[in-house]
């Protein structure tokens, strides 16, 4: 069984991109944020909820694939609002949520960690997912074929040669990595 402990994945996270990018992981206690740097922290944060390994990966899909003006904005500048949204806002969340859940899945897959699909709505309105899934789906494809973003591209390289898993991915996934290396 692997182990899937935060501490490593914060290492790795930080071994990666803290003196490249200027961001570090951070394990936080509420809602996961990503906080730019500031007079008081001469990093940027991506902060995960809980503590929870899944929360991580899903936090640094976010970043990977923010560009230079929404990595200087709290949150990416992306709008939110949280569990209890309705059927139009729910469908409005899944549209951004298709690329970082597909990153997930591979950074999962890199971890051998299992991947679930997050519609992160549990008290609003009952609504079929498998749209959602079969976009997701469909996204992690085009990484495959098109390959990953490079920030994705070198987290994955780490995460596989951490995690051993480099063998057992998929032929097209390690192009995917190879592509942007």
């Amino acid at each position: 069984m692997t182990l899937h402990r935060i501490k490593d994945l914060i290492e790795i996270f930080d071994s990666l991109f803290r003196q490249s990018h200027g961001t570090v992981l951070v394990k936080g206690d509420d809602e996961p944020i990503y906080l730019p740097r500031d007079e008081e922290n001469p990093f940027d944060r991506i902060v995960f909820a809980h503590g929870y390994f899944a929360s991580a990966l899903h936090e640094i899909s976010h970043w990977c694939i923010a560009g230079k003006r929404r990595l200087r904005l709290v949150d990416y500048g992306y709008w939110y609002k949280p569990d209890g949204r309705s059927r139009e806002e729910q469908i409005q969340f899944e549209k951004v949520e298709v690329k970082p859940q597909a990153l997930e899945m591979i950074f999962s897959m890199a971890c051998n960690k299992p991947f679930t699909f997050s519609r992160d709505n549990l008290d609003g309105p009952p609504h079929d997912t498998r749209p959602f899934q079969t976009k997701v789906l469909d996204q992690v494809h085009r990484y495959l074929n098109r390959g990953l973003p490079k920030r994705a591209s070198r987290l994955v390289t780490a995460l596989t040669a951490f995690y051993g898993t480099g063998e057992s991915l998929s032929p097209p996934l390690l192009s995917a990595i190879g592509a942007n290396n």
